[in-house]
C-alpha cells in the first residue's frame, strides 16, 4: 500500500534536510521526484539556505535509488516561477500525483525585537509559499483525477511556542489551509493533510534557534521545547515515514488531518 511506483511527486525545499529525506524515501518507494529549492539566501533569515550543490547532491542520492528526478531553483514566493518550473517537470514525467509542500524558514526573536520585514518573509515563505505551491499544482492534480497534498507544518501549528511568533502563526495558517482545502477538493478525489513534527535533527532550521534567548528564558518558557521522550530532536527519517504514508494509497481514506510526529511533546 506504500508502493509509489509510477507516481510523480513534487517536493519543495528539497535541497537538504527534511526535503532531501522525503525525496529519497519516496524515491525508494518507487516514485519519480520533482525537487525544487531556492538555493539562495532569504532576506531576514540568519542561517544559510541550501545551495545549488546541495540540490545536485539530492539529485545524485535520488538517482542512486534507481528513481528519476527533475530539479530546479524555485522560490515558492514566486507563483509564476513555480508554475513554469512545474510545467516543465510535468512535461518530462507526464503528470503529477503528489505534492509535498515542505519549504520553510524560521527566526527566533522576542516579540519586541522582530522586524516587520522578517515577519513578512516568514509568512510569505511558510504560509503563502505553501498556498502558491498548492495552487500551481492543482491543475495537474485535477487533470490526473486524483492526488495527495502533504503540507509540512509543525507542532508550532498546534501549540504556542514562545519566541517563534511568525513561525507559529504561519504553521497554524497552514493547518487551517489544509482543513479548508481537504473539504473543497474532496469531490476532485484530492486528499490534503499536514505532518506536524517536533524539532528535527540535521536540518538548517535548527540553526535559527537562539541559545541566548532560551538560556535566559524561565522554565515555563523553555518547557514547550521539551519532548516527552528523552530525545529533544527526532530524525528526518521519522518525518519522511509519515509523509510517505500520507502520500501513498495506504492513506486513501485520510484527508484533512494533522499527523503529529512529536515524540510526545503535545501530550505533555
Amino acid at each position: 500500500m506504500q508502493d509509489m511506483s509510477g507516481k510523480v511527486v513534487m517536493i519543495t525545499g528539497a535541497g537538504r534536510g527534511q526535503g532531501r529525506s522525503h525525496a529519497i524515501r519516496l524515491a525508494e518507494a518507487g516514485a519519480s521526484i520533482i525537487a525544487f529549492d531556492i538555493c539562495a539566501p532569504v532576506e531576514g533569515i540568519t542561517y544559510a539556505m541550501a545551495s545549488s550543490a546541495d540540490l545536485d547532491e539530492t539529485a545524485e542520492l535520488v538517482r542512486a535509488t534507481g528513481a528519476d528526478i527533475y530539479t530546479a531553483r524555485v522560490d515558492v514566493r514566486d507563483f509564476d516561477g513555480t508554475t513554469s518550473a512545474l510545467g516543465k517537470a510535468v512535461s518530462k514525467f507526464g503528470g503529477l500525483d503528489v505534492v509535498v509542500a515542505n519549504a520553510g524558514v524560521l527566526s527566533m526573536e522576542r516579540a519586541t525585537e522582530i522586524t516587520q520585514s522578517t515577519w513578512d518573509t516568514i509568512i510569505a515563505v511558510n504560509l503563502t509559499g505553501t498556498q502558491k505551491t498548492i495552487r500551481a499544482s492543482l491543475p495537474h492534480l485535477i487533470s490526473r483525477g486524483r492526488g495527495s497534498i502533504v503540507a509540512v507544518a509543525s507542532v508550532a501549528g498546534l501549540a504556542g511556542l514562545p519566541f517563534l511568533d511568525a513561525y507559529v502563526a504561519s504553521k497554524h495558517g497552514i493547518i487551517g489551509l489544509v482543513k479548508a482545502l481537504a473539504i473543497e477538493l474532496a469531490d476532485r478525489n484530492i486528499r490534503v493533510n499536514a505532518v506536524c513534527p517536533t524539532g528535527v535533527a540535521g536540518t538548517g532550521m535548527q540553526l535559527g534557534l537562539r541559545e541566548d534567548i532560551l538560556a535566559t528564558a524561565g522554565e515555563k518558557l523553555q518547557f514547550p521545547f521539551k519532548n516527552a521522550f528523552k530525545n529533544d530532536l527526532i530524525e528526518k527519517s521519522d518525518v519522511s515515514a509519515a509523509v510517505l504514508y500520507l502520500a501513498s494509497d495506504a492513506a486513501r481514506s485520510v484527508t484533512g488531518t494533522t499527523l503529529t510526529v512529536d515524540a510526545g511533546l503535545l501530550a505533555l
